[in-house]
């Protein structure tokens, strides 16, 4: 883990949050790299970065996050996009706290969008949707993480919003639009499913396309129809949130269905671990990823 802080550079564990939030490089919307209602968050470096509810936070991805966006955005790249109008979030100003982190994969390829959790009060990207959007967009794919509205409709709509978006401006995102897929853990991981059930329409968007797929992490969501897209599902067993055996029914509910599933469930593992890295979930997302392929 690199030790020395500074923002002219590299940032290290030891910069503080709060020069990551003012840096100018991210021309404002560096606040919504962490929760907005801050009092989800403890720590004062990127080090030492803790979330309410969420587990094995790996410090050094916390680090490369930030400067993977700072690097991009150093180098005159878009890394984050507002999903709303200015006069859309002037009529409703929660909106200012909506948007989308595009982590780039290859030129034409096809899109993520990934959720983080946080109980619908806020928003825990750094440990539960920016590492998965950067490791995908590491294998080639195009990911997007939203900053969403908390609350489950609010989520929803802000989610749907931005599949219409991401749609609307595929030419210049430089995006594959066919067979997209949802990621999302825990509140998160309600989003995607709902979003895969019943598409972006139900909930204000366009009417477009469904998910190809729709990789879920440790929620107890248990809606379905028998029009679900294929979906991947992860969990650990000692979750006292989000219990195993819960979503274990609800995979096999859409087996029984015929919607092609897979579903991992981890021993001694606990709520929120993301990547998992240095966990015995450790690669689930290379997994999950070659279930979202499967279903090109």
């Amino acid at each position: 883990m690199q030790t020395t802080s500074g923002t002219e550079g590299l940032y290290t564990a030891d910069t503080p949050i709060q020069d990551v939030i003012n840096d100018p490089v991210f021309d404002g919307y560096g606040r919504l790299i962490f929760p907005v209602d801050d009092w989800y968050r403890s720590g004062d470096t990127l080090g030492d970065l803790q979330l309410t509810w969420y587990n094995n936070i790996d410090p050094d991805k916390t680090v490369e996050i930030a400067n993977y966006l700072k690097g991009r955005a150093q180098a005159g790249e878009t890394v984050y996009y507002d999903i709303y109008t200015d006069e859309e979030k002037a009529a409703d100003p929660e909106k200012e706290d909506t948007g989308l982190f595009f982590f780039k994969g290859k030129p034409g390829e096809k899109f993520a969008v990934c959720n983080a959790g946080g109980g619908f009060a806020y928003v825990g990207a750094m440990q539960d949707s920016f590492p998965h959007a950067l490791e995908l967009s590491k294998k080639g794919y195009n990911a997007f993480a939203l900053i969403y509205r908390p609350g489950s409709q609010t989520a929803c709509e802000d989610l749907a919003r931005a599949i219409s978006f991401i749609f609307e401006h595929a030419e210049e995102l430089q995006v594959d639009t066919d067979c997209y897929s949802l990621w999302g853990g825990s509140a998160g991981g309600r989003m995607a499913a709902w979003l895969g059930s019943y598409g972006p329409a139900a909930f204000g968007g366009d009417d477009l396309p469904r998910p190809g797929a729709v990789v879920m992490q440790y929620t107890g969501h248990s809606d379905y129809t028998e029009n679900d897209p294929p979906t991947y599902a992860c969990v650990g067993e000692n979750d006292g949130i989000a219990n195993w055996r819960t979503m274990e029914r609800r995979i096999q509910a859409l087996s029984d269905l015929g919607i092609p599933t897979e579903f991992h469930h981890y021993p001694g593992l606990s709520h929120g671990f993301g990547l998992g890295t240095g966990t015995v979930a450790e690669g689930w997302i290379d997994d999950a990823v070659r279930f979202w392929e499967a279903q090109m």
